[in-house]
């Protein structure tokens, strides 16, 4: 039996495939490379190209490599980007998961792990966030995740389909080989860029002048936004306790994934230059609108209910994987 990734082509996707394997199970991918990358999996990983809402292609993929579950990564998620074109974002995510969502019926696939986001909780009115957190999303991004959260729900209730929906906060880190014996190197390659390691690395690297702060009038120590980061290989462990909890006969249910503790943008920075060894000039500006002062998730669920751990919750160990990976491939995966 199979397991079908889609999206595993890419940053986080790419790292649960490796852990999938690792761990003995087959995958097979399902990605339209336009954010993913060919280099970012194993040659003998069975990848093919093309969209989730192509039911019919979901079907055949599942026939063909005796699919049992699906972990659905599959996603388009700037938040910039989805202000400005709303539409994309709502047929991506939303859409084309109801294409994903009928291929993987047709072939009586049930369990579905949903990577969804703490986008769907809006502006938080209390922090740790927990999953009663009240979901007021203030993007399309955010919406669309919350949309398929509902969907999911309402299927699940009608037909044998059980999913766990995995809402996580600031990816980070890479698989830079010292964390796990024959895991595949694998980092953060986006274009655009827009998160603030990797932009802080490119700067220690020379592609970039500074690092933009967005605000440091913040109510935090330092002034500065605080936020939970936390390590691919973490979020990828996370994914496969979900998917033995659906195995085991676990029911549907949402959990936030984080460290339950944050760090500032000013920390961040501070930590980059002690482990690169750079200056990383930064240039304050004000702050952006929607941006709030702390997000922080409250994960006791996820380890109550899915026996999750995080193994490298620290800045040092999330930055050093990261600082590995981008000093060792500063053109990415090169395609």
């Amino acid at each position: 039996m199979s397991i079908l990734v889609t999206g595993g082509a890419g940053y986080i996707g790419s790292a649960t495939v490796e852990l999938l394997r690792q761990s003995g199970r087959d995958v097979v991918v399902l990605d339209n490379l336009v954010y993913g990358h060919k280099g970012a999996l194993a040659p003998d990983v069975p990848l093919y190209e093309g969209d989730i809402g192509d039911s019919a292609l979901i079907t055949k993929i599942a026939r063909e490599h005796s699919v049992s579950s699906c972990i659905h990564f599959a996603a388009y998620a700037y938040v910039g980007e989805s202000v400005q074109k709303p539409l994309l974002y709502y047929r991506n995510n939303l859409a084309s998961g109801l294409g994903l969502l009928e291929g993987l019926l047709e072939a009586r696939v049930s369990n579905i792990v949903f990577s969804s986001t703490c986008a769907t909780y809006g502006e938080p009115q209390r922090i740790p966030l927990d999953e009663e957190h009240p979901q007021s999303p203030i993007n399309p991004y955010g919406a669309s995740k919350w949309m398929f959260e509902r969907v999911l729900k309402d299927t699940s209730a009608a037909t044998d389909l059980k999913f766990v929906a995995l809402r996580y906060f600031n990816a980070s880190g890479a698989v830079s080989g010292e964390e796990g014996e024959g895991l595949r190197t694998i980092g953060e390659d986006h274009s655009p860029e827009t998160h603030l390691i990797p932009l802080i690395l490119d700067v220690a690297l020379g592609k970039r002048q500074s690092i933009q702060v967005f605000g440091t009038d913040y109510p935090t120590p330092d002034g500065t936004a605080i936020r939970d980061y936390i390590h691919i290989l973490d979020l990828g462990a996370a994914h496969l306790n979900a998917l033995s909890y659906l195995e085991n006969g676990g029911q549907s249910d949402f959990f936030n994934l984080g460290n339950g503790s944050g760090y500032s943008v000013k920390e961040v920075v501070e930590a980059s230059r002690r482990i690169t060894g750079h200056e990383i000039p930064v240039v304050n500006s004000p702050r952006r609108a929607g941006d709030p002062a702390r997000l922080i998730a409250d994960a006791n669920k996820a380890k109550t209910v899915l026996g999750w751990n995080p193994q490298y919750p620290e800045l040092d160990a999330i930055l050093g994987s990261a600082w590995k990976w981008h000093s060792s491939h500063p053109d990415g995966y090169g395609d």
